[in-house]
This record gives structure tokens, sequence and C-alpha cells, in this order.
């Protein structure tokens, strides 16, 4: 299950770190693996996330999460992405971008530092989305009760997470960005306009992948109703084969199957573009972050490449092994990881926060919640015992 899983992951790390002692020798290839480890560090609540969602899909989807999805979030947003980022702020060619980042990695660096007021505006609004409609969101399950059942209430207001993020962007756009990091001055027209950005693709891209969502669950809703008036018609002994075969996974489009099978078709594509937006605001703060490491844009897409491919294998593993639903207050650990990583971001528009703290709030609150979930799971054992042991002595055995 483990080499299954990882294994891609392990060959890419052997053929990387092999390639980058070839070109850039024993300094390369400490950077690279430097880089790496800090890819695994930021985006570990990134995985959790990512498994809450790709459960989701089918088989086939998983796969081009783990293909085409990593392409995208290594040549995309490790590589491509920062070429681009300096091809409009400077107002020139892509391909002069890249030749700039060739040849000139220090005015390269600082043109990308220079952009990140709008970086971290975006990227801190579309996480602090996620966050907000997770935490305002009733559920049977609480981590932190206390905390979790009062904001629930809150949440049935509609669009109060919309507020809470719109709140948070105009008190950053007045305060962290009227004087932002590295002499940039006064950034707040466009920390409020990449704010607004992020906040409307979340809605865009959550929004159609939401309806394509419902949309199947309707149909197959339908399907069900169908095939259980057919049944009925057939006898009592068709419908009984009907619903095995639905309890089994093998017959019908029920929601039982829906569940083991997973999205598909439209639906499943929004979902996959929600992962890619989703990791592309986990990777900005790695990106920004690896500058305090290298310039050489190269070294920085391979290293950083390598720890996606290891968060996207431990996504994966976590939806195989079925860990969200064994440990459930891991999700909540991880979406309160979003929720600080967003509002680091915002506050890097103006102050520096080492990449270390960045990494560490996150490891620190999934281990809470994995240690919660633990907890909660021997308490849950030992009532079971408990019941199981006072039914023996009521039954005389």
């Amino acid at each position: 299950m483990l080499l299954k899983t990882f294994g891609w992951s392990f060959a890419i790390t052997a053929i990387g770190l092999a390639l980058a002692g070839v070109l850039w020798g024993w300094q390369g290839l400490a950077i690279v693996g430097i880089l790496s480890i800090l890819e695994i560090s930021l985006s570990f609540d990134n995985a959790v996330i990512n498994a809450g969602i790709l459960r989701k899909m089918n088989a086939f989807w998983q796969k081009i999460f783990l293909t085409v999805g990593i392409l995208i979030a290594v040549f995309g947003m490790r590589l491509v992405f920062p070429v681009i980022i300096v091809a409009v702020t400077a107002k020139m060619s892509p391909i002069e971008a890249v030749d700039l980042a060739i040849n000139d990695k220090n005015q390269y660096e600082h043109l990308v530092t220079a952009a990140h007021p709008a970086i971290a505006a975006f990227g801190g609004i579309f996480l602090l989305m996620i966050f907000l409609d997770f935490i305002f969101e009733e559920r049977d399950i609480r981590w932190l009760g206390w905390l979790e059942k009062p904001l629930a209430k809150l949440g049935k207001l509609d669009t109060f997470s919309i507020v809470v993020a719109l709140v948070g962007l105009l008190i950053a756009a007045t305060t962290v960005a009227t004087d932002v990091a590295h002499g940039g001055g006064d950034k707040s027209a466009t920390v409020l306009l990449s704010g607004v950005a992020g906040l409307l693709t979340y809605l865009i891209v959550g929004g159609i992948s939401g309806y394509f969502e419902d949309k199947l669950e309707e149909e197959e809703d339908e399907d069900e109703g169908d095939e259980a008036g057919a049944a009925g018609d057939e006898g009592d002994e068709g419908a009984k084969a009907a619903t095995n075969a639905q309890l089994n996974g093998s017959g019908g489009r029920g929601s039982s199957g829906a569940s083991v099978v997973g999205l598909a078709g439209k639906a499943a594509f929004f979902l996959f573009l929600y992962l890619e937006v989703i990791d592309a605001s986990f990777s900005f703060d790695g990106v920004i972050g690896a500058f305090a490491i290298t310039n050489d844009i190269f070294e920085m897409a391979l290293g950083l490449g390598i720890g996606a491919m290891y968060i996207r294998s431990l996504t994966v593993f976590l939806v195989r092994r079925g860990t969200l639903d064994d440990y459930v207050y891991l999700e909540h650990g991880a979406h309160y990881a979003i929720g600080a990583l967003a509002v680091i971001l915002l506050v890097t528009i103006k102050y520096e926060i080492n990449e270390v703290i960045t990494g560490l709030v996150g490891v620190v609150l999934i281990a809470a919640s994995y240690w919660s979930s633990v907890r909660r799971n021997r308490k849950e054992a030992a009532a079971g015992e408990d019941a199981e042991a006072k039914t023996e002595v009521t039954s005389g055995v």
C-alpha cells in the first residue's frame, strides 16, 4: 500500500536529487532537498484538505489528480506562475521574463517579491473563505465545541462568511497594505483588487462544482426512485434483489453506489479545478519563501515539485486508508491551519514571518486534532467494551 501510493514520489525524489547533483553539485543537491522539505512542511494541511475533497471523486479523477494535477502543480505553479507574475507586474513579455529569471536572478527575485502583496491578498482571502465556510457550517462532529457551536449559529445567516472575508480584506488594505514590506509603499488598491479576485475565484469555482455535484445527486435520487418503482412492479423477490444489489454496490446508481464509485463528469472536473486552485493558494507562501534559499527558478521548481509530489501521494494515501473517517478531527485541524495560514499571508503583506513558523502552526494544529481523534476513538472503544460487558452480565453469560 505504502509503496504503491508513494512509489512515484520515491522515484522522482531519487531522479530529482541525482539531477540536482549533476547540474549544480552538492550545493544544488542540498538546496533541492531543503526546498522539498520546506514544501512538505508548509503543505501538510493541504493534503488533509485535498483528501476530504478527493474522496468524493472516482478512481479515474484521482489518477488525474496525481498525473495531470502534479504537472500543473510543478510546472504551472512552481515554474510558470512566478514568470507570469513578473511578466505582468514588470509589463514585459513572458520570454523576456524567462530571460530575466535565467540571466538576472537578483532582479527577477526583486520583481517576484514586489508582487507579494497581490499574491498574498489573493491566496489569503481564498484560503480564508475555505476556513470560514467550514467553521460556520452546522456539523454533527465538533472538535472545539465551545467555539464551533456558536459560530455555526452565526453561519445560518446567508453570505455571512463573505461578509467576514470582506471585512478582513478591508482591515488588511487599510493597515498592513498602507506600507508594505521591502519599501513597496502603499499597495491598498492592489490588495483590495487581488483580494476581491480571490473571493470571486472561490465563489465561481466552488459554486460551479457544488452545482454539478448537487445536480448529480438529484439525478441519482431520481434513478433510485425509478428503480425502486420498477422493482415493486416485479414483485417482492425482484425488490429484494435490487436492494441487495444496491447495498453491495453492484447495481444501480443509488446513494450508496455513489459513495463507492465517486463523482465523475462535470462535477468531478470542477472539483478538480477547485483542488488546483486550493493547491495554488497553498503554494504561494512556499514559492515566495523559496527565494530565501535560492533565486534559481529551476532549483526552486525541482525542489518544490518533489515536495508537491509527496503531498499529492499523501492525499491519495489518506483517501485510500480512510484516515479522515478514522480520525474525525483531522479535517477540523487542517481547516484551522488553513485559517491560520490565511491570516499569516495577509500579515506578510507588511511583516516578514519565517516559513518555519508558518509550517509549525499547521503541524501543531493537525497534530493536536490527531491526538484528539485518538482519544475520542479510545473513549468510544472503552464505552463499547463496557456496554458489551454489561450485556453479557445481564444475559447470564
